[in-house]
């Protein structure tokens, strides 16, 4: 059992319309701890902060709290404090523990929530602790009285504002209910904050029907304000016989005692002076600085042991901290720009171009609103750090959002101040903590960004990205307009397509390609050998790799499309030459490929073997990941059987369609390419594309597939020195595909120097870098039968063969003419 000795219920925040977070009844446990109140009648809907002292109650609290979190809540029907089974009233209130906190006299200071009223339907007790079997009571419905209860609502805060103008009342009775619209719930509010007789709080609990529980505290506010009435009058006589001087006195010495009671002093009021200035210091926007006054002078008037009070002072240093007009100045030298992005990072040329194109246009049109960029390339290619390049090079602030599985829309625009531990939007933390309204701001994997019943955040960043609509953006939390027009949004993704259409529209998307085996030596030279050394203790040691070396380290230990891996792999070499030199004092610093083998290991990718011969039905293709280019070879069979075909490898519904549009089109062109009509009623075919664990899908396997089944038909063998990408039409006619750069840089990996290409593919040539696409021999195709003439090693022949004929043939006319 416990003593109460403060009482100071409050109306939760979360009772406000259907963001309440209670429970759900039937979810309610059957028996609760019980805490008896010698001077306390709890209602539902209202949060109450009590001092906790008697033992068994503390321990029912503590039981609570480590449990459930909910309590039975009972007034006690004699004033003992000792009560027994028999003292304790039958009805309750079922409450949360919100909070708990130990004083140093060992009380408790206990913040709960009131859920829901119920019945204790058995008490039982166990060392001075009582519990309850409850049943909880489902608040009744308001009975259709014709505007009854709005009338009587109306009354009872006409009466209360007439004892608030008198300070009989704190006004915080009026700010607790001027939001409350059901009846029933409001009689419990203003109940629950009026001082009653226990035995009147307790009848009053018990009335189940939410009118006659109105006109109830109806009668206890008239009531009130006629004997409020009458004590003033008296009061006023007496009060008129004092002069001015000792009305004064009488006045601020009322004041000074009414603080000592309420535990405040100077400091508070000296405090909120300080909050005062920070508000005009921080030069926020007209309307803002408005409302950040009409709310400090709301909490000048409340009690510092308000639940709200801490809520509302939160909210108000929030405004203070923002950084209304704090702004950093734009470096605008180009040269300088340039030079910083060419030192963080190598290759990258379109990104960088963009920037000092922005810098450009800055040094022409101050106002003009920056770009909303998104770096689009596989992982470890450098999307993230470029960023942080970006704002060095503007002199600006950095910060890093990361949205990868965010699918809470609060994360983006903020929670409402209606909810308990509301904080403001991500947006709107990252740019307190930077401190400038003009940062460098990367949304970081923005196609990871995910969606779910607390709202869609890829919605909510369409008002983000939009410069045209973010100069107004409006936090929930704030519910302020904050201008966001200066922030220089980066986003970074792996894919575009898992991002909505709506927020693809409003990007600048610049495509990052993986990196070539040169690129990735030049950038372990330059970047990450010296780091590794640094963050490794082996600065002073100058190790010395070999090109040879690094060349091995990057195509046998790492296959990725940039240079996450490789750095790690870096690291661990640097690791286990440390541990050498801690150990031994002394360490070879020349790093060669036996060095490394000796260091890391066995390789993890060996080089594709090469055939020793041409095959049949085995067709090596080229795919593009987010990962970057990689060989995918495509292998066909055929066997007696009735013209079933079977595909494997976990092939999505493109390259499906796409097996079927091969298989249509030998049908159809059976005779050109030399089979029977009824060939397949013969056969069965089977397609299969290795890594049968990994799904694959896409349209550019459409010439791969065909030629391979066509070789299986045909039993023709195909040449191993060629690989080719593109898709085929029900014709054979070839159509452009994407990702042509990462497609030859992996053929360049596995040594093919052949690429058969569709024909409108030639204008992505250039985008490839010189040195390799010197190495590739490219050869753009229209249509099938060119494929087929240059893969299928039997039809090679035989065209050379009929050349040669009609060449003799025509030497042959020739010579009859002479």
């Amino acid at each position: 059992m416990a003593k109460k000795n403060k009482r100071s219920p409050r109306r939760g925040k979360e009772s406000k319309g259907k963001k309440s977070r209670r429970r759900d009844h039937g979810s309610l446990p059957e028996v609760l701890p019980v805490m008896p109140g010698k001077d306390l009648v709890a209602f539902p809907s209202v949060m109450m902060s009590l001092y906790v002292a008697r033992p068994g109650s503390i321990k029912a609290v503590e039981d609570a709290f480590q449990g459930d979190k909910l309590i039975f809540v009972v007034a006690q029907s004699t004033d003992t404090e000792q009560p027994q089974i028999k003292d304790l009233y039958k009805m309750g209130v079922i409450a949360n523990v919100v909070r708990t906190l130990k004083l140093p006299d060992g009380r408790y200071k206990v913040l709960l929530q009131g859920l829901v009223r119920a019945i204790a339907q058995r008490y039982t007790e166990s060392d001075d602790v009582f519990s309850a079997k409850v049943k909880p009571i489902a608040p009744k419905p308001v009975r259709d009285s014709g505007g009854e209860e709005e009338s009587i609502m109306n009354r009872i805060r006409e009466n209360m504002q007439v004892l608030v103008e008198y300070e009989h009342l704190p006004e915080e009775m009026l700010l607790v209910t001027e939001e409350v619209r059901d009846a029933g719930e409001f009689a419990d509010v203003v109940l629950a904050h009026y001082k009653l007789e226990i035995q009147q709080a307790q009848r009053a609990l018990e009335e189940l029907d939410p009118i006659t529980r109105l006109k109830m505290t109806d009668s206890f506010i008239t009531d009130d304000l006629n004997r409020f009435i009458v004590s003033e009058e008296i009061r006023d006589k007496a009060r008129d016989e004092l002069s001015k001087g000792q009305k004064e006195f009488y006045l601020r010495e009322q004041i000074k005692q009414i603080q000592r009671e309420l535990g405040e002093d100077e400091s508070s009021s000296e405090d909120l002076n300080e909050l005062r200035k920070s508000l005009e210091r921080a030069k926020m926007s007209r309307p803002a600085h408005a409302e950040a006054l009409k709310q400090l002078k709301r909490l000048s008037r409340m009690s510092v042991e308000s639940s709200e009070y801490s809520l509302l002072r939160t909210y108000l240093e929030w405004l203070a901290d923002l950084p209304w007009a704090k702004r950093t100045i734009d470096r605008l030298e180009i040269e300088l720009a340039r030079k910083i992005l060419e030192e963080d990072h190598y290759g990258l040329e379109k990104t960088k171009d963009r920037i000092l194109e922005y810098l450009s246009v800055r040094k022409l049109n101050k106002n003009s609103k920056g770009p909303i960029l998104c770096l689009v390339g596989p992982p470890g290619v450098g999307k993230t750090s470029l960023g942080q390049s970006i704002a060095r090079a503007l002199n600006r602030r950095f910060f890093r959002l990361s949205l990868g599985g965010v699918r809470d829309e609060a994360e983006i625009r903020g929670h409402r101040r209606t909810y308990v531990g509301a904080l403001p939007g991500r947006i709107v933390q990252g740019l307190k903590q930077v401190g400038s309204k003009n940062p460098v701001f990367v949304l970081d994997e923005l196609d990871k960004i995910g969606a779910d019943f607390r709202g869609d955040p890829a919605s909510a960043l369409l008002e983000v990205l939009d410069p045209s609509q973010n100069k107004n953006f409006v936090d929930h939390y704030l519910n302020l307009e904050f201008d966001l027009s200066e922030v220089m949004f980066v986003a970074t993704a792996n894919t575009v397509d898992t991002i909505p259409d709506a927020l693809l529209d409003r990007l600048e998307v610049i495509y990052i390609a993986g990196y070539t085996t040169e690129e990735k030596l030049a950038i372990a030279k330059r970047f990450l050998i010296p780091r590794q050394l640094a963050e490794n203790g082996l600065g002073k040691v100058k190790l010395n790799f070999e090109d040879k070396a690094l060349l091995y380290l990057i195509e046998r230990y790492t296959r990725e499309a940039g240079v996450r891996n490789l750095e790690r792999e870096i690291g661990a070499l640097c690791r286990k030459v440390a541990r050498e030199f801690a150990e031994k004092k002394k360490v070879q610093t020349k790093i060669t490929i036996e060095r490394i083998t000796k260091l890391l290991g066995t390789t993890k990718f060996d080089p594709e073997p090469t055939e020793s011969k041409d095959s049949v039905g085995l067709v090596r293709g080229l795919a593009w990941t987010i990962y970057g280019g990689e060989m995918m070879p495509v292998e066909a069979s055929i066997a007696k059987g009735s013209g079933q075909l079977t595909l494997t490898g976990q092939l999505g519904s493109v390259m499906q369609e796409s097996a079927q549009a091969a298989l249509f089109y030998a049908r159809a062109n059976n005779k050109a390419l030399g089979l029977t009509p009824d060939f397949r009623d013969t056969v069965d075919f089977h397609i299969h594309v290795p890594a049968g664990a990994t799904p694959k899908d896409g349209p550019s396997a459409g010439i791969t597939i065909a030629t391979a089944l066509v070789s299986a038909l045909l039993n023709l063998k195909v040449s191993r020195e060629i690989a080719m990408t593109g898709e085929i039409t029900l014709r054979g006619n070839i159509l452009p595909v994407g990702g042509l750069k990462e497609k030859a840089l992996a053929a360049l990996r596995h040594g093919i120097k052949k690429i058969i290409i569709p024909y409108d593919n030639i204008k992505d040539l250039d985008e490839i870098p010189k040195e390799q696409r010197s190495k590739i021999k490219f050869i753009p195709v229209r249509h099938i039968s060119e494929v087929l003439e240059l893969s299928l090693l039997g039809r090679r022949k035989k065209k050379a063969a009929k050349s040669s004929e009609k060449q003799s043939s025509r030497s042959r006319k020739s010579s009859v003419r002479i």
